[in-house]
C-alpha cells in the first residue's frame, strides 16, 4: 500500500515532471471551478473505468478530490482491483487552495 501525498509533495512532483497518473474524483461542476490538471473520473463513474485505466496498474496513481475523502474510497477501490501505487491527496483541493490560492 503506498503512502499518501500531501499538496506540498504533490505540487513538487508536478513541477518536477515525474511520471505518474493525476485522477479527480470530483463532479464536473467541481473540476470545471478548479482543478490541477487531473484527469477527471467522478467517484461514481470510476468502477466503470476500472478496466481502462489497467494499463496503468503498476504505476504511480494519485487520487484527489474537495478534501481527501472521496479521494481515500477511490483509492480503496483501485487497491482492492489490484492498482499497486495509488496514493490520496490528504486535504485535497481544500487544502491545495489554502496552500497555494487557486491560480498556481
Amino acid at each position: 500500500m503506498a503512502k499518501d501525498i500531501n499538496v506540498k509533495e504533490l505540487k513538487e512532483k508536478i513541477e518536477r515532471g515525474d511520471d505518474f497518473l493525476l485522477i479527480d474524483v470530483r463532479e464536473p461542476y467541481e473540476h470545471q471551478e478548479f482543478n490541477v490538471g487531473g484527469q477527471l473520473i467522478p467517484l461514481g463513474t470510476l468502477p466503470t473505468k476500472i478496466d481502462a485505466l489497467r494499463p496503468h496498474a503498476e504505476d504511480e496513481i494519485i487520487l484527489y478530490c474537495r478534501s481527501g475523502n472521496r479521494s481515500g474510497v477511490a483509492k480503496e477501490l483501485m487497491e482492492r482491483a489490484g492498482f499497486k501505487v495509488v496514493r490520496n491527496l490528504l486535504g485535497g483541493m481544500l487544502d491545495w487552495q489554502e496552500e497555494y490560492g487557486v491560480h498556481s
